[in-house]
């Protein structure tokens, strides 16, 4: 998978089992600068909507992967930043539907689906997962330090237009972080907003992970489980807490054509640990502590624990 630009993985995640990414962005190019990022901060914050990346060169890859007979759960549009600032991630959503053999899967930060186009291209994923943790524009640009020509009235506004059409799943992750979002009235706000826009699935997330703005502190698991309630249909907590476990549905081994090339392309999309390494590619424990040794030597990539746990990610 080292001939791969466009496509990564299969990640290992708590929500989409073994996922195979598909970045449609230069990295960092977003309409947001989350502080919660596990991409790090935005280098190129913009609301102008072009092809980014060249999408004949993604559908090719995508064919070259499917014809490798390779596994995954889900094919995951995602990005380096926000993935319907590409103008043709339909066709990416579109080619990946065509195949059948496995569920497309959109990852957005919901600024966009105010536009008629970005819906409607948006729709062909059969998944979309949105992120949703603000109540009102002060808790939205706190949180993510929007674009100046965003709004959160804006926002809330696409996603209920949004969901009215949208015939498969929507899927909302709220991400708590203690001090800006996790007070109970606090959470209440964002629980009766979620309501209005009736999610298929609500999952909570916290600081976990490394992030683009450092010493963000993460909510308690406890904690987490205690605001499961507040929403509709109840929230699951999908931020891992535990050293070492990666429990994921349905997961299966990823690609043997693995070299250090394609370690570091997930690397540099996603902070890892070394078990979700060797559980991506199918390799020993051996394997991966050589292959992710000789990264750091040559300052590819960068280490960081992360609580309790050792996360790798790529420099630059």
């Amino acid at each position: 998978m080292s001939s791969f630009k466009y496509l990564f993985g299969p990640v290992p995640s708590r929500r989409f089992g073994l996922s195979l990414g598909v970045d449609l962005m230069p990295h960092k190019t977003c309409t947001l600068d989350c502080i919660f990022c596990e991409a790090g901060l935005t280098t190129h914050r913009t609301l102008v909507r072009k092809e980014y990346v060249p999408t004949e060169a993604v559908l090719k890859e995508l064919a070259a992967w499917f014809a490798l007979d390779l596994k995954a759960d889900f094919i995951t549009v995602t990005g380096s930043g926000e993935p319907t600032l590409h103008t043709r991630f339909g066709d990416v959503l579109s080619a990946i539907r065509a195949c059948g053999r496995v569920r497309s899967v959109l990852l957005t930060n919901s600024t966009l689906l105010y536009l008629p186009e970005v819906r409607s291209a948006a729709a062909l994923a059969e998944v979309v997962k949105v992120s949703f943790s603000s109540w009102d524009q002060a808790s939205f640009e706190a949180l993510t330090r929007p674009h100046a020509d965003l709004s959160f009235e804006c926002l809330v506004d696409g996603l209920r237009t949004f969901r009215q059409d949208f015939p498969g799943e929507l899927w909302m992750e709220v991400f708590i972080v203690p001090g800006l979002n996790a007070l109970p009235n606090q959470i209440e706000a964002i629980a009766a907003l979620a309501r209005t826009i009736r999610p298929d699935r609500v999952q909570l997330n916290t600081a976990v992970r490394p992030t683009a703005q450092q010493n963000v502190p993460p909510l308690s698991e406890s904690e987490l489980r205690s605001l499961s309630g507040y929403f509709t249909p109840a929230a699951e907590v999908i931020a891992r807490f535990v050293p070492g476990d990666v429990p994921m549905r349905g997961a299966r081994s990823g690609s043997r054509h693995t070299d250090k090339t394609a370690v570091l392309a997930m690397l540099q999309r996603r902070p890892c640990t070394a078990g979700d390494v060797a559980h991506a590619f199918a390799l020993s424990q051996e394997e991966t502590a050589i292959m992710v040794r000789e990264l750091v030597e040559e300052h590819a990539v960068r280490k960081e624990v992360r609580n309790g746990e050792t996360y790798y990610s790529g420099v630059g």
